[in-house]
This record gives structure tokens, C-alpha cells and sequence, in this order.
């Protein structure tokens, strides 16, 4: 009897992947009926600054979350990860924390130039991974 590692590979993948993306999906719920339960904090709070700043914060991790999600969706798809969803949720990520640390007053000029830095270099990669998958496209077309 001859066993195929292969086949459990990907179903055990296949069945991680499921949970993580129920996962996720339920994150992403909770997260918008949290939003929509702090629209009433910000009705009684005085301090607006803060409230706004957590919305912000969360609406972008909610943008992390979908896009963290639509690359386990895309996987299923095409039993591959796409390289663009998940730069695109790094982008988001670095973004999100550039725009906290801005709004805070708390970053450093040695840290924007870094962060710039980075978004500089996820931003080549993720067209060089829109190039390729063009490409691959059309070569599979052909």
C-alpha cells in the first residue's frame, strides 16, 4: 500500500486554510458590529481625537483583515497564494501604522524615511507580481 503525502499535504492544508478563513470571516463580523457600536461612544465621549483615531485604526485592520482573507479565498481557487493580496495587506498594515503614529505626533523622521522606504519596495513588488501574473496569463491563454 502505497501512501500519498501529497494528497494529505494538501487536504490537511486545505482544512487549515478553511479554518483560518472562518477565522478571519468572523473577525471581520465582529469588527464591523464593534464599529457600529462605537458610532455610540463617540455621541457621549467629549474626547473625539481619541474615538476617531480608534476608528481609523480599526477600519484599516479590517481592510488587513479582508485582504488577509481574499488571498486564502484566491487559494482555493487556484491552490496557490497570490503574492498582490497579501503586499496588499502589508501596505495597508504599514500604512495603518504610519498614519496612528502621524496622527499621535510620535514618529520620528528616521522612521518615515524607513516606512517610505518600505512602502517604496512593497509597491515595486507587487507590480513586479501584476507584471508576472500578466504574463502568466497570457502564456497559459496561448
Amino acid at each position: 500500500m502505497k501512501i500519498d503525502f501529497r494528497f494529505i499535504f494538501n487536504k490537511v492544508v486545505g482544512i487549515v486554510f478553511s479554518l483560518m478563513l472562518i477565522f478571519l470571516t468572523l473577525s471581520i463580523i465582529i469588527g464591523v458590529f464593534r464599529l457600529f457600536f462605537m458610532l455610540g461612544e463617540l455621541i457621549v465621549h467629549k474626547e473625539l481625537v481619541h474615538d476617531y483615531q480608534r476608528i481609523i485604526s480599526d477600519v484599516l485592520t479590517l481592510f488587513i483583515l479582508i485582504e488577509l482573507s481574499r488571498s486564502l479565498v484566491e487559494y482555493f481557487d487556484t491552490n496557490r497564494l497570490r503574492l498582490t493580496f497579501i503586499v496588499d495587506a502589508t501596505i495597508v498594515f504599514v500604512l495603518r501604522e504610519m498614519m496612528i503614529r502621524l496622527f499621535e505626533h510620535e514618529v520620528v523622521p528616521n522612521e518615515i524615511f524607513s516606512l517610505s522606504a518600505l512602502l517604496l519596495v512593497l509597491g515595486a513588488i507587487r507590480t513586479a507580481a501584476v507584471v508576472v501574473y500578466q504574463r502568466e496569463k497570457k502564456t497559459m491563454a496561448r
